[in-house]
């Protein structure tokens, strides 16, 4: 009986999650709102925001419902997901996950360094290679929830690093990337994010 049970619970839970994929159609409208910061392609011109076109239903879902729920603080947003649904919030990530991502160029002078550390890590210091996590074409990992690095604005990526390393952003699992950012020089977290912006 204690088997079926179990047995039951893994299928509905399977099945919820079957059914918990947004609907891009009905999340364009809602993401109007997100124009301004984000631009309607979703391919954010002002530096300093994220640019959501192509990052992962799952990470954006999961993203737009812990700043709805305080868990991770983001000023700029207050209020703008207050009202959302989950299902809105999976609609909108829904809408933004199907648009073609952004891809950049990045700086030949922190080319190398970025490429080191990204592919690499840094041994002496203790980090990672972000293909670990993040693949070697920074597109990331669906599943995991780990979010697509490749095209995304180099200052909104040092920013996000930063916030990790300085414990301003906790919204990672199991503390992994306060746990490497906290190992990263300024000039580290610069090289990294201008090479993750042109890697594909």
């Amino acid at each position: 009986m204690k088997k079926l049970l179990v047995s039951l619970a893994v299928t509905l839970g399977l099945v919820s999650f079957a059914h918990a994929a947004g609907d891009a159609k009905a999340g364009e409208a809602k993401a109007a709102i997100c124009a301004a910061c984000h631009s309607a392609n979703g391919i954010a011109m002002i530096p300093n925001y994220p640019s959501l076109a192509g990052q992962h239903e799952s990470y954006l879902t999961k993203q737009i419902m812990e700043i709805r729920d305080g868990v991770r603080k983001v000023p700029e947003m207050t209020g703008i997901v207050t009202g959302f649904s989950d299902q809105d919030a999976q609609n909108v990530a829904a809408y933004f996950a199907a648009l073609p991502k952004n891809l950049g160029q990045a700086d030949p002078a922190l080319l190398e360094r970025g490429q080191e550390l990204y592919r690499a890590g840094d041994m002496a210091k203790g980090i990672p290679a972000c293909t670990a996590c993040h693949s070697p074409n920074g597109m990331g990992n669906e599943q995991a929830k780990y979010p697509v690095l490749s095209g995304q604005n180099p200052a909104y990526t040092a920013a996000a690093l930063k916030k990790f390393r300085d414990g301003e952003r906790a919204n990672d699992p199991n503390n992994m990337m306060r746990a490497i950012a906290a190992k990263m020089s300024d000039k580290d977290i610069e090289a990294v994010s201008n090479y993750v912006f042109g890697v594909n």
